[in-house]
């Protein structure tokens, strides 16, 4: 079986779409254009940064060019924050590569280039990154901490959908400890979070696909089915076809642990056809491997090795070390069976020493049970009895550890709860401590001997955030519910203020349309004429439907409009509808059925607009809005 941990820990470090090669260079032509005609250090920057984005998943050697030109750039004008974005961009394109240690080592640099230039641009995702990190290498309560330091930030920021989606990774990691509560507990977070939120994102999917993996850990494999069809709704919604045919692959493999292998294969098939339509190499091997394994197992060898073949053999530039050896010992095991014997032998010797390399005890165990069963067909007894009793022993701690883990898991609470006591006591004197000596102690702590350490964090999170966590969480509880009530009445009331203006242009625009149709009938037209007439004069009557709109959408989002006047007083009237629709996060096109214009009218007027704020070409004028 493919390894589910290491698809996600990969994809979660990518946090781009990847573009059709059409789309890759109309967009690198489109920015190289820019690029050409900028002219100072600030605006190149961001440009050459847009550039490495785009050639990241198609052509990584350019977007390493890129990254190398702005850091050069950087260093030459002495712009800091260049160099720390050229080093964030090293971080993010050795992880893409799956070069984990690397990508880690530039994610640590990166922070203390943070604390350094007091640039805290990149210091949640970077904490993220780390986290994700320590979680591929197995340390789970250490990519907790981390990750709870990047949520606090996130938190501070008010950006809530990545706190929400920190909320999901942290439950992830519980849920690998083997604390199904408290796993629960986060995920529910993330999707309270979520859920008042009025945008189309794929964290929520992500969540859902978060709470289907802990019900197959428990075997609740019905639950599990309902989460990941969960997940794929939203995902067809956003038209995410990577993780939507990721997602189907998980379903087939619930089907497949109930022996229901028709239902299996459908799913597996159908996550194929949708990995083949879009070209995503790595899926499309996971789908041969289940394939191959579900014919495997119902003895239908002749059918599963052309399946176990594809998926060792094709896509090779996209294949771990540690699928590698699984799609080799799957292969070798289905040549067992088939009295392919030379053939599994060298298959399974291979397995055998990528997985004792890694340290990888489960694939290991797996690999030995199959080249015992191997032996005892060559009549190999001896090294049979060695391999199998090798496997027993690595099964057995591996129940052992997994025993630890629950006995870790009751410690972990007892010393949380400690620690929080003894915060409580030493809050006093930590309040006395000033700004200078807080950075300084974190960043020996981050960089003492040259590592990276978990009493780095720790001392951010004690000295930094967890006071004012802490100082702010009850009064956010007593909160939270009237919130709740509150913002959910005022967000339908604003939603459907939304529509009526939406619906109410729609229907003028219908409406003249009709009018041109039966202008060259007389007879109709005077018998239609002051019906219409009516209508028309009753939906356009005044702005008192935009009053209303103003008046909820105010509520919901803390006197936008007075804020962004505060700023800007000079904006106009019309200005300020664009903001609030953009701060809705409407379409162009909506916001022009909206407005009764045409959609390019609505691209010229946010272009006007955002020159009007003075935004840089780096800073989104959406994003912008949104922290108003």
């Amino acid at each position: 079986m493919l390894s589910k941990k290491l698809i996600i820990i990969l994809t979660v470090f990518t946090c781009f779409l990847v573009f059709p090669q059409s789309k890759t260079q109309k967009a690198s032509d489109s920015i190289l254009l820019l690029l050409n005609k900028a002219i100072t250090v600030e605006e190149k920057v961001p440009l050459l940064d847009d550039l490495s984005e785009v050639f990241i998943y198609t052509e990584p050697d350019k977007a390493k060019f890129y990254l190398d030109s702005m850091q050069k750039l950087s260093e030459k004008e002495k712009y800091n924050h260049g160099i720390l974005r050229a080093v964030f961009g090293y971080g993010h394109y050795h992880s893409t590569l799956g070069q984990m240690d690397k990508g880690a080592a530039y994610y640590r640099k990166a922070l203390n280039l943070s604390l350094q230039y007091n640039d805290d641009i990149y210091l949640a995702t970077i904490l993220k990154n780390l986290a994700i990190y320590e979680e591929h290498k197995g340390n789970y309560k250490k990519a907790i901490e981390l990750m709870d330091s990047s949520a606090t930030y996130q938190l501070s920021y008010g950006d809530f959908l990545r706190y929400g989606s920190a909320m999901n990774v942290i439950g992830f990691n519980y849920k690998e400890l083997g604390n199904y509560p408290k796993a629960m507990e986060y995920f529910n977070k993330a999707l309270q979070t979520m859920d008042t939120l009025e945008v189309k994102t794929y964290h929520k999917a992500d969540t859902y696909r978060n709470i289907g993996y802990l019900h197959v850990e428990r075997r609740d494999y019905e639950k599990a089915i309902t989460a990941f069809k969960q997940a794929n709704e939203v995902y067809e919604n956003i038209e995410d076809h990577l993780y939507l045919a990721t997602t189907l692959q998980d379903i087939g493999d619930v089907y497949h642990a109930q022996k229901k292998y028709d239902l299996a294969a459908e799913n597996f098939i159908e996550g194929l056809q949708l990995a083949q339509a879009h070209d995503f190499p790595t899926v499309i091997n996971a789908s041969y491997s289940h394939l191959g394994n579900l014919y495997k197992e119902q003895g239908a060898i002749s059918k599963a090795i052309p399946f176990l073949q594809k998926c060792l053999f094709e896509n090779t530039t996209d294949i771990s070390s540690i699928n590698k050896a699984i799609y080799a010992y799957n292969l070798g095991h289905a040549y067992v069976l088939d009295n392919q014997l030379t053939k599994a032998e060298s298959l399974l010797n291979e397995s055998v020493k990528i997985t004792d390399s890694l340290g990888i005890t489960k694939e290991l165990k797996q690999a030995l049970a199959y080249r015992s069963e191997l032996n005892t067909k060559k009549g190999n007894l001896t090294a049979a009895l060695n391999d199998l009793k090798y496997s027993q022993q690595l099964n057995d701690s591996i129940f052992s550890i997994e025993k630890a883990k629950q006995i870790d898991e009751l410690q972990t609470l007892y010393d949380t709860e400690k620690k929080e006591a003894e915060i409580a006591l030493q809050q006093e004197e930590i309040k006395t401590l000033n700004q200078k000596a807080k950075v300084d102690k974190l960043t020996k702590g981050l960089y003492a001997g040259g590592m990276f350490t978990f009493l780095a964090v720790s001392g951010l999170l004690f000295f930094g955030f967890r006071q004012r966590m802490k100082k702010n969480r009850i009064a956010r509880e007593k909160q939270e519910e009237i919130y709740k009530q509150e913002i959910a009445h005022k967000q339908k009331e604003l939603a459907s203020q939304t529509l009526h203006l939406v619906q109410k242009n729609t229907f003028i625009q219908e409406l003249m349309q009709n009018l041109e149709s039966i202008k060259n009938s007389p007879e109709k037209f005077k018998m239609e004429f002051r019906r219409i007439v009516m209508l028309l004069k009753k939906e356009n009557a005044s702005d008192k439907d935009w009053e209303v709109f103003k008046t909820y959408f105010s509520e919901v989002h803390n006197d936008f409009d007075q804020k962004l006047r505060t700023l800007y007083p000079d904006i106009s009237e019309k200005e300020m509808r664009l903001a609030t629709f953009l701060r809705m996060n409407l379409t162009t096109k909506e916001i022009a059925a909206t407005l009764n214009v045409l959609p390019d009218s609505i691209l010229k007027s946010k272009y006007r607009f955002k020159k009007k704020l003075g935004l840089s070409k780096d800073v989104d004028l959406v994003d912008f809005l949104k922290t108003v």
